[in-house]
Order: C-alpha cells, then sequence, then structure tokens
C-alpha cells in the first residue's frame, strides 16, 4: 500500500507557526540579527493569506521554511548561528495535528568552537519553545567560555614551569588516513597543545605549546599511532618555528580539513591553499604560510 502523501498543517496551526516568525522578528529587530531567506519571505506570504481564506489548500508548500539568527553570547563579543526550520506539514498525515510541530534547530560552526564541541553542544538543544532552546545554546556556550578560560589559566601556569609557549609548524607530502588524524587531534590535550591537522596533498600540522611537550608528543605519534607504518613512509618535517612573543591563537587542537571548502584532486585529495592562507590570514598567522608552504 503507498504511503499518504505529508498534508499541509491546518489553518489554526499554521498561523501559530507563523506567530513564531512574527515573534523572532520582534526579539530581533536589528539587521543582521536576524536571516529570512526570499523562499521563506514569499512562503509565508502565501500562508497568511490562505490563513484568511482557507478554502483551497495552497501548492508548492515546502516540507518547512528556514530562518538563520545570529544569537549573542556572553557580553556580545562572541555570537554563534542558529538555523531554524519551521514544519509546514503534519508529521502523521493519518491522525493530522492537534498542535504545531516542534522547531527543529542546528548550529553552524563558529570560529571560536571546534567541530567537536558544537557537534557536543548541539544534540541537546531542546527542539520545542524557541525562548527556551536559545536560553539553553546561550547558557552552553558561555559554560564551554568560562571552562576555555579556566583551562588557558591552567595551562599558562604550568607552561611557565615548562618553559616558553612555541608555535611549530610541521609540513606532510601527503597526510590521508583517518585513524592517524585523529590521533594527531584527542592526543594533543594530554601534551597540553593546541592547533590544527589540515590533511591532504599537502598536509600540515601546526602545534602551540612549550618545546618539551611538542617533541614528546611528536616522539609518541612516531612511535605509536604510527608504529605500522614503514620508516620510509614517516615524511614529515617541521618547517617554521615560532618563539618571540608567542601567545595561543587556538582554544584546543581540531581537523579543518572539510571547514576549508572541497579539495581537487582525482581522490578529492589536494587542499586548497589558498583557502588555508586566507583562513590563517584571519587568525593573524599569514606570515606562517609563506614559511611553511613555500
Amino acid at each position: 500500500m503507498a504511503s499518504k502523501k505529508p498534508s499541509i498543517l491546518p489553518a489554526d496551526i499554521m498561523e501559530a507557526q507563523l506567530s513564531t516568525i512574527d515573534l523572532l522578528e520582534a526579539m530581533f529587530p536589528s539587521p543582521g540579527e536576524l536571516e529570512i531567506p526570499e523562499s521563506t519571505t514569499q512562503c509565508v506570504g502565501k500562508l497568511r493569506n490562505w490563513c484568511q481564506d482557507p478554502t483551497s489548500t495552497p501548492s508548492g508548500i515546502p516540507p518547512s521554511i528556514s530562518l538563520v539568527v545570529c544569537l549573542p553570547i556572553s557580553d556580545g563579543e562572541k555570537t554563534i548561528q542558529v538555523n531554524i526550520s519551521v514544519p509546514l506539514h503534519c508529521e502523521d498525515p493519518e491522525t493530522g495535528c492537534d498542535e504545531p510541530p516542534s522547531l527543529g534547530y542546528s548550529l553552524r560552526q563558529p570560529d571560536w568552537m571546534s567541530k567537536a564541541e558544537v557537534a557536543r553542544l548541539a544534540p541537546s538543544i531542546p527542539q520545542g519553545d524557541a525562548l527556551e532552546a536559545f536560553e539553553y545554546i546561550q547558557e552552553e556556550a558561555r559554560r564551554f567560555i568560562e571552562e576555555k578560560q579556566s583551562q588557558s589559566r591552567t595551562a599558562t601556569s604550568e607552561e611557565s614551569s615548562k618553559g616558553p609557549l612555541v608555535r611549530v609548524w610541521f609540513y606532510f607530502p601527503s597526510l590521508s588516513t583517518r585513524k592517524k588524524r585523529d590521533d594527531m587531534v584527542n592526543l594533543a590535550p594530554g601534551y597540553s597543545l593546541t592547533g590544527f591537522v589540515l590533511a591532504g596533498k599537502p598536509g600540515v600540522l601546526c602545534l602551540e605549546g612549550a618545546s618539551m611537550d611538542i617533541d614528546a608528543y611528536m616522539s609518541f605519534i612516531k612511535t605509536h599511532s604510527w608504529g605500522d607504518i614503514p620508516s620510509h613512509q614517516k615524511k614529515v618535517s617541521e618547517r617554521f618555528r615560532q618563539t618571540e612573543g608567542i601567545e595561543r591563537v587556538f582554544s584546543g587542537m581540531e581537523e579543518i580539513t572539510d571547514s576549508l571548502g572541497e579539495r581537487g584532486g582525482q581522490r578529492a585529495n589536494r587542499g586548497d591553499m589558498q583557502a588555508l592562507e586566507a583562513w590563517l590570514r584571519t587568525k593573524g598567522l599569514h606570515e606562517a604560510f609563506e614559511n611553511v608552504i613555500f
């Protein structure tokens, strides 16, 4: 038996969904706080007219419409983008809808959080009331920032006994194996290291920390994580070491491969060096690019 097609929400329930959009517009009136795609605006206009005269079902109504809220965090210096999905169809066309379907939320990774950190936060966002969801996101993000600041103070205190902070750049002709990359990210915190990993041809590893911690980390990686790789294939070279007046730029250790966009090559393994250079420039590290890649 063929399954029934999803049905549009009843007019009274649809009005409740549209009122949520009105609420968001009232909450975020300033430019840049709320983004409403043109397709959403057109659909909302059609639905408002239909709610006034629901004699015939409107055509071309998508399952949901989207909006984007730029939610302020802490004292407003940081923000996080919240993508909001407003359902327009009944979840079960056979039973219909007695109340508005819950809104859906997802987060776009800000530059002050890693992909893994966003992944830990997103699944627990309340899927009902928008105010409850926003309060949860803001509270958890504040807690995250406070924890990072506390960790940074602790790391700074520990580093003072290990020597000055340095930033070291390593170059790989090729870096692809997922398990090896995961090890590079997951093992770094145990050595009080921050930075990033970029896979592909070429690959790049940036480490911030005390020299003795970086040396111990690289020794462990080569001996244990890469223990099954023949020595002649462990091609990695230190390209650049920054030692004067270094302060941490990265809050944690993360892989940035996917966040730099599409990759070229037959196996999509050639990194976009222009994208890497632009990203490093936003961090104030454009000087390092010339020393590492060229």
